[in-house]
Parts: C-alpha cells; sequence; structure tokens
C-alpha cells in the first residue's frame, strides 16, 4: 500500500524510520527512509517498508511517500497512519480525502484532533504549500482560519438510486439519450441526481460533514424549480416518467422538513436569490429542523 503525507516540520531519516517501524510494528533494519535527492543505489530496496522523504518549503515542510508490502499485515489506513506518526513525531500529518478536489485534504494533529484542511499547492505567486483553512484549531497551523469549508460538502456524492432508475427507463424509449450532455433527457437526470443527493445528505444528517452551506440548499431548491419546468418540456412518456421519479424523491423530502412558509427570505440577507412568496413553490415553504448551517 502506497501513502502520501506531508508533515509540518522538517525530519530526520532516523526519526521517521522510528516512527515507521512502530506503525507497521516491523523490525528498523527492515524500514528504508532516505531523501529523495540522495544516492538512491545506497537504499535497502528489499525493506519491508520503503519511505521517500523530501523537504518542502511552505506551512508543511517535509513530503513523506510511503510504500508497504503486501506481506506487512496489518495495513494501516492513510487516516489511521497519519494519526499515529502525528503522536509519536510530534507533529500535524495531512493526508487527501477523497474528494476530487486539489486542495482537500485531513490533518491529524500530534493532540488527537483530525480535522479538513484547505491545502494550497505552490504556484508562481506562492512558491511553497499553503494551508489556509482547517476545521478545527491545529496548533501548527497557526495561520491558517478556522472555518467551515464549504467545497468540501460540495464535492460529497450520494448514492443516487431514482435518478439511476429514472435513466435506464428514459433510455428504453428510444426517443433520447441520458448520455447526450445538455439534452432534455439528460439535463432530467442530472437534475434529479442532485436533488436526490441532497436529500440523501438531508437523511444522513448532512454526514460526513455535519453541515450544509446555506447557498448550496438555496441551489438545491432551484434545481427543483427547473424539475418542474423540464416536466412541461419532454415527450408524454418521459414526462411521466420524471413525474413519478420526482414524487418518490419529494416523499423523502416531506418527511424529513416541516413546513414554515416564506422562512427562506432570511436567505436574502445572505445575499442569495430566493423567490418571492406568492411566486415559491411548495418545496421552499418546508425546511429541516433545525436549519444545518
Amino acid at each position: 500500500m502506497t501513502y502520501n503525507l506531508l508533515v509540518t516540520e522538517p525530519l530526520s531519516d532516523a526519526a521517521v524510520a522510528a516512527a515507521l517501524a512502530e506503525c507497521f510494528r516491523v523490525p528498523l533494519h527492515d524500514v528504508d527512509v532516505a531523501d529523495e535527492h540522495a544516492d538512491q543505489d545506497a537504499r535497502n530496496w528489499d525493506a519491508l517498508v520503503l519511505c521517500g522523504m523530501e523537504g518542502v518549503p511552505g506551512d508543511v515542510r517535509t513530503s513523506l511517500d510511503i510504500y508497504a508490502r503486501d506481506s506487512v499485515q496489518p495495513q494501516p489506513s492513510e487516516r489511521e497512519l497519519a494519526a499515529a506518526l502525528a503522536r509519536l513525531l510530534g507533529h500535524s500529518v495531512l493526508y487527501p480525502a477523497e474528494e476530487a478536489l486539489p486542495s482537500a485534504s485531513w490533518v491529524a494533529a500530534a493532540d488527537g484532533t483530525v480535522t479538513r484542511a484547505r491545502l494550497l499547492d505552490p504556484d508562481e505567486d506562492m512558491p511553497g504549500f499553503r494551508v489556509d483553512a482547517v476545521e478545527a484549531p491545529v496548533a501548527d497551523l497557526p495561520n491558517a482560519q478556522v472555518i467551515r469549508i464549504p467545497e468540501v460538502v460540495r464535492e460529497q456524492r450520494k448514492p443516487t438510486p431514482v435518478s439511476d432508475s429514472l435513466a435506464t427507463s428514459l433510455d428504453a424509449l428510444g426517443t433520447g439519450r441520458t448520455d447526450e450532455t445538455g439534452s432534455p433527457y439528460w439535463t432530467a437526470v442530472d437534475c434529479l441526481g442532485a436533488w436526490e443527493q441532497f436529500i440523501r445528505a438531508m437523511a444522513d444528517d448532512w454526514a460526513p460533514a455535519g453541515w450544509y452551506p446555506a447557498d448550496l440548499y438555496q441551489e438545491l431548491l432551484t434545481v427543483r424549480d427547473e424539475l418542474e419546468a423540464l416536466a412541461q418540456q419532454l415527450p408524454d412518456q418521459a414526462a411521466e416518467l420524471l413525474e413519478a421519479a420526482v414524487d418518490l424523491v419529494d416523499r423523502e423530502f416531506i418527511k424529513l422538513t416541516v413546513p414554515d412558509p416564506a422562512w427562506y427570505l432570511d436567505l436574502r440577507t445572505q445575499g442569495l436569490d430566493v423567490p418571492d412568496p406568492h411566486d415559491a413553490a411548495w418545496w421552499w415553504d418546508r425546511r429541516p429542523d433545525p436549519l444545518p448551517w
């Protein structure tokens, strides 16, 4: 298994080797740690655990590229290894998140804190890595603002069995394709998928983030508006299929929300575009309790 980690302080080969030996429960002589720019011919390539180490500038100072052979068991997850190394080394360790975001990371701190971090890669204006935000205070990242990181929530994905079934049914009609980007059929499935993921996040108590941005909530209510308009643009059979699928998801939305007419007008104080009460559809008049932001 391969692990790509970043540590907030410079490290010695010996310190990293000792920590890895303990984490992977192997003898110290079966761990090879070397600087990426050192003589690679001198390395013990038969070691059970190999680690290439490189010093980097910025808020993180050391990059670790770790490989553990399959024979090393048990093998920790990336989260488990980062947390263990942070405890042993006494410095925070960053590891990649699951989302398809270059800036999305997790950070495990020496005190046991594990939280989200926004890691910015070096560029022309910023020669080193920078951690500009974390979701909980981290002692050795004092310059990072402590905020909720909204782009992480936007990238979360939930299963969409209803919209997947709709796509199959629409394709079977033979009057359009759901894989033609921008087509009415594609748009119907895409919008329903977004609406369904939103409801499933609500059903999961907004896990894994535990919250939901108000602007994204507003966007999803607008997506529901689009679904209503789409049903008027599709051929009769396709419109019936869409309406039935939307109804299934709407029922879950109703179960998970409470009536509160015009509650959404408060979103205008955040600069969000919402309808006037006399123009709003029924889904605007319901909300989760409590609100997730």
